[in-house]
């Protein structure tokens, strides 16, 4: 209140009660008014809302995470997208490296926001897609906090869990991957390979030429590798969307363990061939690699016939793992309403990992995460006998330049296909695959 009204109201000497009331009403519309402007061009000041921050975290704990909660852990399932074990196992590790996710008093000793509220921000916009506003009236977080909290538990999942969750497979996950494809007639692949475009809504316009593709919108590519499970065990994100799928292979570093020999070993014989390179299964845009198999596009013989139906069947792994990924995480399946690219990095990666750890989280005890042995072979010998001796240093240039063309060996690419062409008709007739 001003100077003003003050020795206004002190030094009035009327005894009328309703008259001091007029007095006091009228500076306090004054000094509204100042406050807030009257003119077009004003600035209005930043308003200040009371959300009850502390009755918004007991309803919370009270609906999810007490001993009896008003909804039962399939209905947080289905809400959170994850079980409230692995829930509150993300949560501790998250407080432990940043304490934003810690509950404090601020400069003013009011009480923050829960660890339990932040995250439930962060997974209600990762799982629904929602606006950040739209988090408000439940969770009792506003706007801005909400989007500080989704950059800041992203960036927290990819540098704690992404080391664990975005790796190549070791030499157990490969010996299982092995197992499983011998299993299905494909000996020697890890997976299907196969590219993903996110829409980006809010691409700078300056930027649109280069992030335009064959959608006539701005998107960003992720190349993937998705296993038998859904796992997915490559993920690179950021190549403009005017690239196609040869443009983002030659960038991404999928072949490059391969290249530098820091792999697991990897030989395997199929009609008395040996090969030295596992392979991924891909569509008909991908070059004809060494380490690529693709289908026969117009197949003429009975075998031929049963090889492409199976090679289009098993290389829908990385399609259905893709489907899962976004109606697990809606956020990733509209378009991306962030400004900055390392945001979308951060949160498509987090949302990879996440849907990696749910994977691991829900994965039942079979026969195939345990020693197995199929005929002869113990796939789950390179597991067991402890780890593998791969290079680390850097490998003579020549040596390089040779991994590099026999990866690309097209000549190769042929001799596998038919290989797994004769392999598959032979265990067709057999009566090993249908």
């Amino acid at each position: 209140m001003s100077c003003f009204f003050k020795r206004l109201l002190n030094d009035s000497s009327s005894s009328d009660e309703e008259e001091r009331n007029g007095w006091f009403a009228a500076a306090m519309e004054f000094e509204r008014q100042n406050s807030q402007g009257t003119g077009p061009g004003d600035r209005i000041s930043r308003q200040s809302r009371y959300r009850d921050r502390v009755s918004g975290n007991s309803r919370l704990l009270s609906d999810y995470f007490v001993e009896n909660p008003v909804y039962d852990e399939t209905l947080f399932r289905r809400r959170f997208r994850l079980s409230r074990p692995l829930f509150l196992r993300i949560l501790h590790v998250l407080q432990q490296h940043n304490n934003y996710f810690v509950r404090r008093r601020n400069v003013a000793n009011t009480i923050g926001f829960s660890g339990e509220q932040k995250m439930t921000a962060a997974l209600r916009m990762l799982a629904y897609g929602m606006s950040a506003d739209s988090i408000d009236e439940y969770v009792r977080i506003g706007e801005s906090t909400t989007i500080e909290c989704i950059k800041r538990f992203c960036q927290g999942v990819v540098e704690i869990f992404g080391p664990e969750y975005l790796r190549s497979p070791n030499a157990a996950d490969i010996s299982r991957l092995l197992h499983k494809a011998n299993q299905r007639g494909f000996p020697g692949m890890l997976g299907s390979l196969d590219c993903m475009h996110w829409k980006w809504k809010n691409c700078p316009a300056a930027y649109h030429g280069m992030y335009i593709g064959h959608v006539h919108r701005s998107t960003i590519v992720l190349e993937a590798v998705a296993s038998y499970d859904l796992w997915i065990w490559h993920a690179f994100f950021g190549m403009p969307g005017s690239n196609n799928d040869i443009n983002v292979l030659d960038a991404s570093n999928l072949f490059a363990n391969l290249r530098e020999g820091r792999g697991p070993p990897a030989d395997y014989t199929i009609m008395d061939n040996h090969y030295n390179m596992r392979y991924y299964l891909a569509d008909g845009i991908y070059p004809k690699w060494a380490t690529i198999v693709q289908t026969i596009s117009h197949p003429q013989e009975p075998a031929h016939e049963f090889f492409a139906s199976k090679h289009e069947s098993y290389r829908k792994d990385v399609e259905r793992a893709f489907w899962v990924l976004q109606a697990r995480f809606v956020i990733v399946r509209g378009p991306a309403r962030f400004w900055h690219h390392e945001d979308l990095s951060f949160i498509m990666k987090a949302c990879i990992i996440l849907h990696n750890m749910i994977i691991e989280d829900e994965r039942v005890d079979d026969n195939e995460l345990v020693a197995v042995v199929a005929g002869n072979e113990d796939y789950d010998s390179l597991g067991t006998d402890g780890p593998v001796e791969v290079s680390r240093g850097p490998i003579p240039f020549d040596q390089f330049m040779a991994r590099n063309r026999a990866i690309r060996d097209s000549n190769t690419h042929y001799t596998l296909r038919y290989d797994i062409v004769t392999h598959l008709w032979r265990l067709h007739g057999e009566g090993v695959i249908d």
